[in-house]
């Protein structure tokens, strides 16, 4: 999945011509604390609310000198990890998005990139999450398939996390069924450590009745 599959159409641009005021305003509307700032076609830069909060008079234009403007942005065919990377890095809630030509695009405000990261990794599709810590070594994924193939099951995502000074490795996988007692064995069996085991119907210890609880919590 690449940036230009996730601009939001939602989201107006802030001109040079506005005001702070106007551009916290927008921000506030939007829940949103970066805003890009374009002339026509071209991609001025990005303001930041704290920023604009220690300018005193919010009357002041965006294009006066004391507005920091930051030069932060992706391309169109930017693969969406390179996105996440630079919200996580710059602690951002937006990105802005140039074609080719180096013309603004959209903007992919955070809101998108989760909905993206929960496509991507098939958050909402049902299944059981297993947890296998590794050796760098043994880092096999294909190997890591046979099993799960051999249990008729398949692979909906995957993802390999390191650790500083470790050569150990975690592989999260997700599959497409619930019901993996079997797989677990099986896994065991070819001696990885099963580390941790989620969403498991046949061990349910009613964690998933308080997952969907909080979910409809945060949902209120």
């Amino acid at each position: 999945m690449f940036a230009q599959e996730i601009i939001s159409n939602v989201i107006p641009t802030l001109s040079s011509d506005d005001t702070v005021q106007k551009a916290l305003d927008r921000m506030n509307d939007f829940k949103l604390k970066h805003l890009p700032v374009v002339n026509e076609s071209a991609f001025v830069g990005l303001v930041a609310e704290d920023d604009l909060l220690s300018i005193l008079d919010h009357d002041t234009l965006l294009n006066n000198e004391s507005v920091h403007l930051l030069n932060v942005f992706v391309q169109s065919d930017t693969h969406t990890y390179d996105v996440i990377r630079l919200l996580s890095q710059l602690k951002l809630t937006a990105v802005p998005v140039l074609d080719q030509q180096k013309n603004y695009a959209g903007i992919i405000p955070i809101g998108n990139m989760v909905d993206a990261v929960a496509q991507q990794y098939a958050v909402n599709e049902p299944g059981g999450i297993i947890v296998l810590e590794i050796s760098n070594r043994d880092n096999s994924l294909a190997h890591i398939s046979q099993i799960v193939e051999a249990d008729n099951a398949q692979i909906l995502s995957s993802y390999v996390s390191s650790f500083a000074d470790s050569t150990r490795l975690e592989v999260t996988l997700k599959v497409n069924k619930t019901e993996i007692t079997s797989l677990v064995a099986s896994f065991e069996r070819y001696d990885y450590q099963v580390k941790e085991v989620y969403n498991n119907t046949q061990i349910d210890d009613g964690s998933q009745e308080r997952y969907d609880s909080f979910m409809n919590y945060l949902n209120v």
